[in-house]
């Protein structure tokens, strides 16, 4: 994030400890205690979310029995909480430019909630549908407001590093989910689980309400005057047209998908129904992903954190190294792939995550702080979009070749191809434009008052 308010300098180590007080520069949030436990409630409700988002992940095939559906109408749930995911950031950048952290997270929690609530009690496909899709919506409010927060809270140069951890606490409630959820589905039945973790919701609810706030005394955000239609026009084009925004987006359209499909709702069947592995060798892959996501996260934030240009290195291994993976595995000559392979597939898998968070750290230099939602909006619908439609295209391939996973699974190298493409025109545009963004931020402030 560049520049800032530059207002609140001087009180800037009023808040937390000293010694980050006197680590931040004039007019940016000094981050400290007090910021690492605001900002800790914001990403319980993004780690609440994810729990949401993935339970149905390690529930795909006790959905198709219930609900008696075969696979294109089983991946209707999560295409169209993706759409409606992917179809509410850019909205939700706006409210969360518009009416803060707090309210945003707030009306997010309520929504996947009651969608989540309402999937454990849906006695009809139809009615499970209407529950994802809110649960969609809720979930959607949740992952842009947590920058924000952190952006709000922590100076510049904690972004990448306190993105990737709002990266992390999402996979552990991917991990809780896997773990958690899956066990209580097959030991307590579908409502009882599903029912029971609606009450989490509530938890972080209450949370928010006493605890959470936008942002640090004397770090208030400059007041945008609102037009309406027009002001909306404005903060999306103007974010659109740097070339990071785009170039954000299309990196995290290329490195997101692959894992989360996989994690969303198709490992578990191709794990069982086409590599032959029980449901227990199944979850215990899944948990790999997870785990290796966690660890990739650590390691990409620290690695970016340092060295700035590591960025596009780490996305262009991550994606390469991807496609190896998946190109081994379906082409292997044997019926199955062998054990090892499908480990280490799920190892590559799991820093997939932690690449797509990369696409915020190119969105973020370029984007002043008054459309840092929006411009977090636009990137996120990227990642979102991929993995949409990798999940429609996994489906009814499967269904029109008969359950040959190889070919629904080609659909992955496509997406990777188209993003891949993006990425690779727009870079250069995108490096010159930051370093011009960089420039005028250090000019500026040479001239605050201190």
């Amino acid at each position: 994030m560049t520049g800032g308010s530059t207002r609140g300098g001087g009180s800037a180590a009023g808040e937390g400890s000293a010694a980050a007080g006197a680590g931040a520069p004039p007019g940016e949030p000094p981050g400290g205690r007090r910021a690492l436990v605001v900002w800790g409630i914001g990403v319980s409700v993004y780690f609440v979310a994810v729990i949401f988002r993935t339970s149905l992940g390690v529930a795909g095939l006790d959905a198709a029995d219930r609900f008696g559906v075969n696979a294109s109408a089983l991946s209707t749930f999560s295409i169209l909480q993706l759409l409606v995911y992917a179809g509410m950031q850019i909205p939700v950048g706006l409210l969360v430019d518009r009416l803060g952290t707090k309210k945003v997270l707030g009306i997010g929690i309520v929504l996947f909630t009651v969608g989540q609530l309402g999937f454990a009690l849906s006695p009809s496909y139809g009615m499970a549908l209407a529950s994802r899709a809110l649960l969609g919506c809720g979930d959607a409010m949740t992952f842009i407001s947590v920058l924000r927060l952190g952006g709000r809270w922590f100076p510049a140069r904690r972004g990448p590093l306190v993105g990737q951890l709002a990266g992390l606490a999402g996979m552990a409630g991917n991990l809780v989910s896997t773990l958690v959820l899956a066990r209580l589905l097959h030991g307590m039945g579908w409502t009882a689980a599903f029912g029971g973790s609606a009450l989490a919701g509530v938890v972080v609810f209450v949370l928010l309400l006493l605890f959470l706030k936008d942002h640090p005394e004397g770090h208030e955000p400059d007041r945008v005057p609102h037009r309406g239609a027009a002001y909306v026009r404005g903060q999306i084009a103007a974010s659109w047209r740097e070339p990071g925004t785009r170039l954000g987006m299309w990196v995290h359209f290329t490195t997101q998908f692959p894992a989360m499909v996989f994690l969303l709702l198709w490992g578990m069947p191709f794990l069982v129904e086409a590599q032959g592995l029980s449901r227990t060798e199944a979850g215990e892959l899944l948990t790999l992903v997870v785990l290796s996501n966690m660890v990739f996260g650590l390691v990409y934030g620290q690695l970016i954190a340092r060295r700035h240009g590591a960025r596009m290195p780490l996305v262009l291994g991550t994606v390469g190294a991807t496609a190896l993976l998946w190109a081994a595995t379906l082409a292997h000559p044997a019926e199955t792939a062998p054990m090892w392979l499908l480990v280490v597939l799920c190892t590559v898998l799991g820093a997939c995550g932690p690449a797509s968070m990369i696409g915020f750290d190119f969105s973020r230099p370029v984007n002043p702080p008054e459309r840092q939602g929006t411009a977090s909006g636009i990137t996120n619908m990227g990642g979102f979009i991929a993995s949409m439609t990798t999940l429609f295209a996994v489906g009814v391939l499967l269904d029109a070749t008969g359950g040959n996973y190889g070919v629904a699974f080609a659909a992955v190298f496509v997406l990777q191809a188209l993003g891949l493409a993006q990425i690779l025109r727009l870079r250069g545009r995108a490096a010159r434009r930051e370093r011009e963004r960089l420039v005028a931020a250090r000019v500026e402030s040479v001239h605050v008052p201190v």
